[in-house]
């Protein structure tokens, strides 16, 4: 039997309260812990949700504990997939549009991904949850029962198969809700990269069984469906993401279709887009980019992550850092291994920062150009 405390976060609250509705989603809830919920008071304060999720939000609380953490699940693994780009996946604090205007804004590949990656993380923890028995209407799948069939043969489902249909089901009432208010280009690709995500999950169940008979032999087998680690599912989304296809609104304005005709139709399981992406390279307020001043780079690398594609031919700054790292690792029987621990002086390459904004010179070139034209004579 799931436990559910219903609470008032009375400090949460008053900070949800301070937090502007304006190009909000409800990826803000990876940046709150609902670990306990008064849900009339919390639902009706947390900023970005539609009156359908508000009303998904209050009849069950408990859900939105999974939902939140799936979208924690899902900002990190964007983190991990773009980790050597110029644009990371990086999260602004406290900020109701979690990943800054740019993905709001533009509808870009990295958009796309954003959206799927978000919706196959509350799928994959809903999902989880009710396998575990955290939620009150759900369980492990009711429909595997009895025999089922592989290429091995028969087998006895058993255990606690993932209840899949469950996590996509309420995931897609959730997430879609927003955009199902909206027939635009961008509510229709936002729509079909969330489904490309629940698709993702679902395509990452495995197998799993358990094999009984005399001395080991598998004569029998007791089998359950389960999910595959996350990392699995986002590793697919990002084959996806660098295989997107460019669409547009169709003529009657009821759907989407490819922008080049010689390329072929999307399927549901591939992530769509209708913009170009900035190139990340500068902080810009316009398009949400945060630039790449300051981060990290590899000096040798002719990869994403080196210094020339990083810092956009910017140059780099290098200082010696003193980095602490396990070494001489021994296994001892039994069972242990014990390492110990090493310190070196390593070089640390970081991008530089620009040294004027180019982007706000040359509007301000065209302003000034523009002002000499009507003013030929001041």
């Amino acid at each position: 039997m799931a436990k559910f405390h219903l609470g008032i976060l009375t400090p949460l609250v008053v900070f949800l309260l301070f937090v502007a509705e304006v190009d909000s989603t409800w990826w803000f809830l990876s940046q709150i812990q609902l670990s306990a919920v008064g849900a009339r008071v919390i639902c009706d304060n947390i900023p970005g949700l539609v009156r359908k999720q508000r009303q998904l939000c209050q009849m069950h609380p408990d859900v939105m504990i999974s939902i939140g953490s799936g979208a924690r699940v899902g900002v990190k693994e964007c983190q991990f997939q773009f980790r050597n780009q110029r644009w990371n996946c990086s999260t602004i604090d406290r900020d109701a549009s979690v990943f800054g205007k740019v993905m709001l804004k533009i509808g870009s590949r990295e958009a796309a991904f954003v959206y799927a990656i978000s919706s196959a993380g509350v799928v994959h923890s809903i999902t989880r949850s009710c396998s575990k028995g955290d939620l009150l209407n759900c369980a492990c799948d009711p429909l595997k029962r009895g025999i089922g069939r592989d290429i091995k043969g028969e087998f006895t489902w058993g255990g606690c198969s993932d209840n899949i249909r469950y996590g996509s089901d309420f995931a897609r009432k959730f997430v879609d809700a927003r955009e199902r208010r909206e027939r635009d280009a961008r509510a229709l690709m936002n729509l079909h990269n969330n489904r490309a995500g629940r698709k993702a999950v679902q395509k990452h169940m495995k197998l799993e069984c358990k094999c009984h008979g005399v001395s080991g032999s598998c004569t029998i087998r007791t089998c359950w469906l389960a999910m595959m680690d996350f990392r699995r599912v986002g590793e697919y989304l990002r084959s996806r993401y660098n295989g997107a296809t460019e669409v547009m609104m169709n003529q009657e304005g009821s759907g989407l279709i490819v922008a080049n005709k010689n390329h072929k139709r999307p399927t549901r399981s591939d992530l769509v887009y209708f913009e170009s992406s900035p190139d990340y390279c500068l902080n810009d307020e316009d398009t949400g980019s945060l630039g790449t001043s300051g981060r990290q780079c590899n000096k040798t690398s002719l990869g994403t992550d080196g210094c020339d594609i990083m810092c956009c031919g910017r140059g780099y700054d290098t200082r010696r850092v003193l980095k602490t790292t396990k070494c001489e690792c021994k296994f001892h029987w039994c069972c242990y291994v014990k390492c110990q621990e090493c310190t070196e002086w390593v070089d640390e390459h970081t991008c530089k920062a620009p040294k004027t904004d180019t982007r706000n010179k040359r509007s301000m070139n065209h302003r000034r150009n523009r002002t000499f034209l009507i003013n030929p004579h001041p």
